[in-house]
């Protein structure tokens, strides 16, 4: 029998198409812009928002064009798969600046086909054919915080 590994507990339980979908906005903020992952995210099943942090606010040619490139992805129907591995191999292959302190020995890498990967303790659909379509509401920009807000279709 394989054994578990024992992982930091999770606070909340997200809705995994949504939850799925900002993992790929966030690799497709990182694409386009050179920024990390999102800092603040408030991710439920109705809608959800994310802030990036960036030098200007995307232009709206920009924002579609993020639209488009997370809905290609989700539409490649790509697998969303998970390995578990120590911290020192999982710095390899993820950014590890989010992770609190106390974050266990193993961790729990999501992937996203070959487009994304994060250490993650919440719940992903395993397919991106099970997401829907992001549709970006709307967004602002204050003091170099870039905050969008989405939902999916």
């Amino acid at each position: 029998m394989e054994e578990i590994p024992v992982l930091n507990s999770h606070n909340k339980a997200e809705y995994p198409p949504m939850h799925t979908a900002e993992h790929i906005l966030n690799q497709t903020m990182g694409r386009m812009f050179g920024c990390p992952r999102s800092k603040n995210a408030h991710i439920e099943r109705k809608k959800s928002k994310c802030d990036y942090y960036l030098l200007s606010a995307p232009t709206d040619e920009q924002v579609a064009e993020i639209e488009r490139r997370v809905n290609e992805v989700i539409d490649s129907h790509l697998p969303v798969t998970i390995d578990f591995m120590s911290r020192d191999e999982a710095a390899k292959y993820v950014d590890m600046s989010k992770l609190p302190a106390d974050v266990s020995d193993t961790l729990r890498i999501v992937r996203v086909g070959d487009y994304d990967a994060c250490a993650c303790i919440g719940e992903h659909v395993g397919n991106t054919a099970e997401i829907g379509h992001v549709r970006l509401l709307n967004h602002d920009f204050e003091n170099g915080r870039w905050r969008v807000r989405f939902k999916l279709e």
